[in-house]
């Protein structure tokens, strides 16, 4: 009995290590699916696998009840009546919701690898409302060009310094879209992880000891177990403050059946109120205008190299400044804060290009896991086909010697 159950332990231990190997080297083939090492299969995984998530869309959006939905909007739209205006309105703004909407959500989609554009675009405007509204000494900008540029109104306007939460309260709707759109942009990993559940698919488990992980794994697994153990809470603390980790969170709610409202109202509300207030708030103080010529003249007090950056940096400020007074040189192509739009262009151009790099990387390994899974459930159902075919072919066996004697005893 005893040299059964070590054998039967022994086996378990042998399969175990047999699982763990399969894991393993589906992970790693998985992590080699990226553009600079594996470019071909890279592109051919992520195209199939783009066609898939298109064809899943528009099977959604084909759903009667949506096209039910579009239609009765239509016909509210087009009939005349009291809510005409409030149609207008909204048709006035809904450019200007989408636009914010999208840049929230870009930001947070793709797995950490999303777009930044708070740096790229709602920093920059925030940072711009902030030095018009010291120098114009007023938020009443003209619009248009509001909110592509800033600059004053004309002569005669009542001149009142803003204060922070003046400026605040001007850009606020930008900054609360923009951090909706980042909670909506937090959904896919959700959702991903709650049908891979449901479904009985198991997600990857860290392989390593907790001893060899590396910093960044650690931070997944502290995210991870706030997350878990504090509930509402954790879900919205991590939510509030800047954290690329955040999809793993979202990961793991999805993986444990954490309730949809429970995982969205938390992130919705540490995304749109907290975190977005907190960046916008910390863009605002660091352009106010004394904090600007601190920085300015700390710069221009560092040894042998300061008096050449501080120079340039104080030429760049002053033409901003006559920019927003319509004072600018319109027909000189490179003026300081014509070369600061360039470099801002090209860094956009990096990273956007970055973005749809890491798109086609995770595009690509998101078809290889299903590939695998699907090659895991088909040896699966060979394997319990030939157990059962086993099984009956020992049951025919163990039948045939009674068949034969009851042959035997009707010849008798």
């Amino acid at each position: 009995m005893r040299n059964r159950m070590s054998f039967n332990a022994e086996a378990c231990t042998a399969t175990s290590l047999a699982v763990d190997a399969v894991c393993e080297a589906e992970r790693l083939e998985r992590k080699s699916l990226v553009l600079w090492r594996r470019p071909l299969k890279t592109l051919k995984y992520s195209i199939l696998e783009l066609l898939v998530m298109l064809r899943s869309l528009g099977v959604r959006l084909l759903d009667r009840r949506f096209l039910a939905s579009l239609l009765i909007l239509t016909i509210v739209y087009k009939m005349p009546g009291p809510h005409a205006s409030y149609m207008q309105l909204c048709r006035k703004n809904m450019g200007f919701t989408v636009y914010w909407l999208g840049l929230g959500l870009l930001s947070s989609v793709g797995f950490g690898t999303g777009l930044h554009t708070f740096l790229l675009y709602l920093g920059p405007h925030i940072a711009g409302v902030t030095l018009a509204a010291y120098e114009c000494q007023t938020l009443d900008f003209p619009a248009p060009p509001y909110p592509e540029q800033k600059i004053c109104p004309k002569e005669p306007f009542i001149h009142k310094l803003p204060n922070t939460w003046e400026i605040l309260s001007k850009v606020r709707s930008e900054t609360m879209l923009w951090g909706v759109g980042t909670a909506l942009g937090e959904l896919p990993p959700y959702f991903m992880a709650r049908a891979a559940r449901l479904s009985g698919k198991n997600l990857d488990e860290m392989q390593a000891s907790a001893g060899n992980l590396n910093l960044f794994d650690k931070s997944k697994l502290l995210v991870e177990r706030v997350v878990l153990r504090i509930g509402f809470f954790g879900i919205l603390l991590c939510a509030s403050v800047p954290n690329p980790l955040f999809d793993l969170a979202g990961v793991a709610c999805g993986h444990f059946l954490v309730p949809f409202w429970k995982f969205f109202v938390a992130t919705l509300i540490g995304k749109a109120i907290f975190k977005s207030n907190i960046q916008q708030l910390i863009v605002i103080v660091a352009f106010s205008e004394d904090l600007v010529s601190v920085l300015i003249d700390a710069i221009g007090q560092v040894p042998l190299i300061g008096a050449k950056i501080e120079s340039p940096i104080q030429s760049l400020l002053n033409s901003t400044k006559q920019r927003m007074h319509r004072k600018a040189n319109s027909d000189d192509p490179f003026t300081g804060l014509s070369l600061v739009a360039h470099l801002f262009q090209l860094l956009a151009l990096v990273i956007v290009a970055y973005f749809v790099v890491s798109m086609l990387g995770g595009l690509a390994q998101r078809r290889c896991k299903r590939l695998q899974l699907q090659k895991r459930e088909k040896l699966a159902q060979e394997r319990q086909t030939d157990k059962a075919d086993n099984k009956n072919l020992a049951e025919t066996h163990k039948s045939s010697p009674k068949i034969q004697e009851s042959i035997q005893e009707f010849k008798d």
